[in-house]
């Protein structure tokens, strides 16, 4: 598999942040680990999938990656080094032992210059003559890259984990409350190490949230559908509703429809800038089987009443 981000998502190198994103989303929800659990391949692709994303979703870090300044993993390039030495008075002389030099004012010069210090230099250490001055190579170090499968209501109301990194090492990890699917958490110096004073990396964490037998959520709501009798339709009725924060009562008004949406006030994702609602939505259900009580009830029903509930259907239509 390439490397490039762009060959990574499949998309061309001036897509749009949407088409990027867009990509991202069909790869991720096809390659995505609780689909191939036993499949260490898929897995692999989908870690590489985030990765691009990751760093075609900053608008900065693309800019660097276009300009070659950063690799397809964020790591800054080498960049070329032009190194000038200037002749001292004693011009030609040698010093400490050292190579002599011709006189020259920049560049690389048009003497006699020893090609090994020359290297020793671009690499970060210069040899002079008998004693040798050390001089370290800093860099930052690699970040580590992970995807994280998190329960639905772990996701909404944050929890503790421990993180197996790419490298073999363990870090606790806190999983914020509200985290959402394909969310990137950032560790700051939890990376690689770093080359002589070089900081470490950070470490990049893809958040999958697995589906709820019971709740979905849109943006902050939570939503979910539920199930009630014919009786509790008719003449409403108080019943207990499952949230994310545990059960409440609610009230179902008289003369409920199945589709009707009921709003639980601040029992969504909770935010410290405020928290989101749960939306429930009724769906009238029959018993599997239909005792002769019910059946008279809806005779007696059908041969006094006149209500038609597809008269705005057949008006529109």
């Amino acid at each position: 598999m390439s490397n490039d981000p762009y060959d990574i998502l499949g998309v061309s190198k001036d897509a749009s942040q949407d088409e990027i994103k867009k990509a991202y989303r069909r790869l991720a929800k096809s390659l995505h680990p609780d689909l191939h659990p036993d499949d260490p391949g898929k897995q692999a692709e989908f870690q590489a999938v985030s990765a691009a994303y990751d760093l075609l979703r900053d608008a900065e870090k693309r800019r660097r990656f276009d300009a070659g300044e950063i690799d397809a993993s964020g790591q800054e390039r080498p960049q070329p080094h032009y190194y000038h030495h200037y002749a001292s008075e004693n011009e030609g002389r040698r010093y400490d032992g050292g190579p002599r030099y011709e006189g020259f004012s920049g560049g690389f010069g048009r003497g006699t210059e020893d090609m090994s210090d020359l290297y020793s230099e671009l690499f970060g250490r210069r040899a002079r003559g008998g004693g040798t001055t050390h001089q370290e190579f800093h860099r930052r170090g690699p970040d580590l890259r992970y995807h994280l499968s998190v329960d639905f209501l772990d996701a909404v109301r944050g929890a503790k984990r421990t993180v197996t990194m790419p490298d073999g090492r363990s870090i606790e990890l806190t999983v914020p409350a509200g985290v959402s699917d394909g969310q990137v958490l950032r560790l700051r110096g939890k990376g690689g190490p770093g080359n002589g004073d070089g900081p470490p990396g950070d470490a990049f964490v893809t958040i999958a949230v697995k589906p709820h037998p019971v709740f979905s959520r849109d943006g902050d709501n939570i939503e979910m559908e539920l199930p009630i009798t014919v009786d509790e339709a008719v003449l409403g009725h108080k019943v207990d509703v499952p949230t994310v924060s545990g059960p409440v009562s609610m009230t179902i008004p008289e003369g409920a429809s199945s589709g009707q949406r009921l709003r639980l006030k601040g029992k969504g994702v909770q935010r410290r800038n405020g928290s989101g609602d749960q939306m429930v939505r009724l769906k009238i259900v029959l018993p599997k089987k239909i005792d002769d009580e019910m059946r008279r009830l809806a005779e007696r029903w059908r041969k006094a009443s006149d209500f038609d509930p597809r008269a705005d259907l057949r008006r529109m239509t």
